[in-house]
């Protein structure tokens, strides 16, 4: 999304948002449903790659915190398998015809939820799970079973989200950065990674690992500890490491193992089958 006039708007609101108008909410209204709808193309991003780094943009939370502004609760329509509904923000698929999905090359599974303003790149397949305003999933990523993508959270090409894993959100506090999964990663079961932690290219997160921003990421060859990044091609396992303040008591900690070789690889990789 390019409009200047429009991230002008939209910056001008949030710092007035306790006292805007009616009037003002309306005239604002339209410039919301442009940023939602670059959002929802893939256009704006909540991060984006920049020469190696990432680089957050601040206003896409404010695009969506206004938005609740903007729309009201609205009943979806009830239909076999899909429970009722009271929400502002509505479904990605909902006014979807065939044409629309051959056209996106995107497969989904019954019980999928991706709510409007949310990014599903060709290629991708969801199973039942859940993908929440704001997310990037990109091409041939296969989020799955019961996995969570939160508000914002970036996630690359050809990553496996493995069932019930969770991907943590963020709208507030606007200057959090959202999650990011960089390409080619994958992620276990019933593992969480949340508040801002990026996990780079090629990673692999073991079954049931935990990361926060203050979880200690432990090299078990140099000893190195990283926090709030899993550095590149690395295989993390959930493991505890002694206080230091109190040697006795052990505290939760995960573990590099290695890093990616060629018999992980053959163990992760990705079944093109399921994404034709």
């Amino acid at each position: 999304m390019s409009s200047v006039n429009t991230r002008e708007l939209v910056e001008d609101a949030f710092e007035r948002r306790a006292g805007l108008t009616e009037e003002e909410v309306r005239a604002l209204a339209p410039h919301i449903e442009t940023g939602l709808a670059a959002l929802d193309r893939g256009e704006l991003r909540a991060a984006s790659p920049v020469d190696g780094s990432w680089q957050v943009d601040t206003f896409v939370k404010k695009l969506i915190l206004l938005s609740f502004l903007t729309h009201r609760n609205v009943a979806a329509e009830r239909s076999p398998g899909r429970p009722q509904s009271y929400d502002k923000v509505p479904l990605k698929f909902e006014d979807w015809q065939e044409s629309d999905f051959e056209k996106a090359r995107v497969r989904v599974v019954p019980g999928a939820v991706v709510r409007y303003g949310a990014h599903v790149a060709p290629g991708a397949v969801l199973m039942p799970s859940f993908v929440n305003i704001g997310a990037y999933v990109g091409s041939e990523t296969m989020i799955d079973t019961w996995a969570t993508v939160g508000s914002c959270a970036q996630v690359g090409e050809r990553c496996h989200i493995s069932g019930g894993a969770g991907l943590g959100g963020v709208l507030e506090p606007i200057g959090d950065d959202p999650v990011v999964i960089e390409d080619e990663v994958f992620v276990g079961a019933r593992s969480e990674i949340a508040e801002g932690v990026r996990v780079r290219r090629g990673a692999v997160i073991g079954m049931g690992v935990y990361l926060g921003r203050s979880t200690p990421i432990v090299d078990r060859a140099s000893g190195e500890v990283f926090y709030g990044e899993v550095p590149e091609d690395a295989v993390v396992v959930a493991g505890a490491r002694a206080d230091r303040n109190r040697p006795e008591i052990s505290v939760y900690a995960a573990v590099i193992v290695k890093y990616a070789d060629d018999r992980t690889r053959g163990k992760t990789a990705l079944n093109d089958l399921v994404r034709d």
